[in-house]
């Protein structure tokens, strides 16, 4: 079950059922959702802008991408990856799972270009303001 409300002027989706169990979603369109670390942000952004390369440049040198079981590493293996699989996708956080002094972990609803899309966790481990590791899995 799906219902939107407003907060502050946003929508914002609260998701699932029943006193206590819903999941209070961050805003449904573009911008930054409160709470979501600005690197994270940046990948989020970049996703509902359609801007591969703001989504490459969201990364550390370094960086790793765990897409289910796929280790995608490097900044031209991220950078096909997200070309072929990400960018024309929607992306919204629904909530922040968890919070560590690295990053976060995110849950998402992301749905690839014409698909109605599923949740995921997104786990962002960052530093200097950029993601190293980005592990994307089923929720």
């Amino acid at each position: 079950m799906r219902r939107d409300r407003r907060v502050s002027g946003r929508r914002v989706g609260d998701v699932g059922g029943g006193a206590g169990r819903g999941v209070v979603g961050a805003a449904a369109g573009p911008g930054p959702a409160a709470g979501v670390d600005a690197a994270a942000q940046a990948y989020v952004d970049a996703v509902d802008r359609r801007d591969l390369d703001a989504l490459v440049d969201a990364f550390a040198a370094g960086e790793t991408v765990v897409d289910a079981s796929r280790r995608i590493s490097g900044r031209d293996a991220i950078r096909t990856w997200a070309r072929n699989e990400v960018i024309g996708g929607t992306l919204r956080v629904l909530s922040i799972v968890e919070r560590r002094g690295d990053g976060q972990k995110l849950l998402v609803h992301w749905a690839p270009s014409g698909a109605q899309g599923w949740r995921a966790h997104y786990d962002f481990t960052v530093s200097g303001g950029k993601i190293r590791t980005a592990d994307l899995q089923y929720a």
